[in-house]
């Protein structure tokens, strides 16, 4: 029924593959059947899909369980309301699937999605079947949240973008179920980065979709989505900082700096010149976002930040932005920080005692520790049963390791990333083929189907077609001066 996939990775790197093992191992427990429906859920305490994770997480699980990568994607398509708007989250109780529309809950879907139709071998149903998706989706959006008239589209509450307890948010509501923008509360309805590149990352998509189907609409949504894209920067960036911020209702600017720029560049909203600045000006600003751990939710030396280590958008660095980071990273040629975020995230877990946990401290880089069930903080050592199993962590740090030192399908395309270090051999299946890796640490040789594609020093990546013609090869090691 499905394509034939499979990964088989073994290193004498002791800590990676311990972290690699365990991962393996506990993302096993977050299969769970929704009716029929293998699915991969959040994990770590959340028993749901959700919007904002789970097509990103079946997607990087695919390789692993296609069925469930499928199923990540295919539920929230099934559940589409008629006018377009898809569940922010989908539960499985009483024997009973129930899609759930008092949120958003993020948008990490298009490309996870299209990245897919490769992985089912090009699948023309599935792939009209997205494309209809998308299309009613991004209609839906602009019906429903765009209420400044200025190109840019609203959050209505601090669950359409999964914030949860996030400063940022005032006195928003948590939900909202209506479609009107709420009324009586000082930020939202919020002129929001996030929502607006929602609807970029559904035009690019569709854009390429109609490329791949050669419809005569490629160049429409293409411009739709730069159409959006300008009103984002006109709107909401700020020239002189180098970031994006939301405007709250009254027209003001929310003057927090969060990471949320690096989730429009993981939709692909923002130009190069804004992601450059971006990243040159706070992402690798140890005062900022470069802390000891990185990736805080919000600058560390900002007065909203809170060090917080129960599921607090206000500060601490959650599993879900290393997951997000990668793509958004790699669109912009900084796939060398990705190769450092890795390195620190994989350090982390395994210092931690091999526990996936949803946030870490971003001065200590521990695992936040907190109740599996009530998400409320727990000492260490409590007899209480403490978070494990988050999905984001672990599919993070299984998707980090096949971008240093593995193989990664991306768009039609094949990533062979030749880490340098200690001996390793990674193979995975997919696309009819099988592709290898064996490396000295110093030196690696490429495999298609066991025939030789060639061997290289480590510490670049090949990027090559799905029969192996080699297409790009850049660096994901040299010259990073990052730590």
């Amino acid at each position: 029924m499905f394509p034939e996939t499979e990964v088989v990775f073994h290193t004498e790197d002791e800590i990676i593959q311990r972290v690699y093992d365990a991962a393996e191992e506990k993302c096993l427990l977050n299969l769970k059947r929704f009716g029929n429906d293998t699915v991969l859920v959040e994990g770590g305490g959340y028993e749901k899909i959700w919007l904002e994770t789970q097509p990103m997480g079946g997607g990087m699980y695919a390789l692993r369980n296609m069925e469930a990568a499928l199923n990540n994607c295919l539920l929230f398509m099934r559940y589409q309301r008629e006018d377009g708007r898809l569940p922010g989250s989908i539960q499985y109780s009483g024997g009973r699937i129930e899609p759930q529309f008092n949120k958003y809950q993020g948008f990490c879907f298009p490309f996870p999605a299209l990245n897919l139709y490769y992985l089912l071998g090009k699948n023309r149903d599935y792939l009209a079947q997205l494309k209809e998706t998308l299309i009613r989706f991004d209609s839906c959006l602009w019906r429903t949240r765009h209420i400044t008239g200025d190109g840019l589209l609203s959050s209505f509450c601090v669950y359409d973008t999964g914030e949860d307890l996030a400063v940022r948010y005032g006195d928003a509501p948590c939900w909202w179920e209506e479609d009107r923008p709420p009324e009586g509360y000082e930020l939202v309805p919020m002129a929001s980065m996030d929502v607006t590149g929602w609807s970029i990352a559904s035009r690019l998509a569709l854009a390429e979709i109609c490329r791949i189907r050669q419809d005569p609409e490629a160049e429409t949504w293409e411009a739709k989505a730069q159409a959006a894209a300008a009103a984002l920067k006109k709107g909401l960036w700020n020239e002189r900082r180098g970031a994006l911020f939301d405007r709250g209702c009254k027209g003001n600017t929310i003057d927090i700096l969060c990471h949320n720029t690096l989730r429009c560049m993981y939709w692909g909203a923002v130009s190069q010149d804004m992601a450059d600045r971006f990243v040159r000006e706070h992402l690798l600003n140890p005062d900022e976002f470069w802390t000891p751990f990185p990736l805080p939710s919000v600058a560390a030396n900002d007065p909203a930040f809170r060090n917080a280590p129960e599921n607090n958008w206000s500060g601490q660095p959650e599993g879900l932005t290393y997951q997000r980071a990668i793509l958004a990273l790699e669109r912009y040629g900084y796939d060398r920080i990705v190769t450092v975020l890795g390195e620190k995230l994989i350090q982390a877990v395994y210092r931690g005692g091999l526990r996936f946990t949803q946030q870490f401290d971003p001065f200590t880089g521990k695992p936040s520790l907190v109740h599996a069930v009530t998400h409320q903080p727990v000492k260490e050592g409590s007899e209480e049963p403490v978070q494990d199993a988050y999905g984001p962590t672990m599919l993070a740090c299984l998707e980090y390791i096949a971008h240093r030192y593995g193989i990664h399908p991306h768009l039609g395309n094949v990533w062979f990333s030749l880490g340098s270090g200690k001996p390793y051999e990674y193979e995975a299946v997919f696309y009819d083929h099988r592709y290898g890796i064996r490396s000295s640490g110093r030196r690696a040789q490429i495999r298609i189907d066991g025939k030789a594609v060639g061997t290289w020093d480590c510490g670049i990546r090949i990027i090559t077609d799905g029969e192996g013609r080699i297409l790009r090869i850049l660096p994901v090691e040299s010259g990073v001066n990052l730590a």
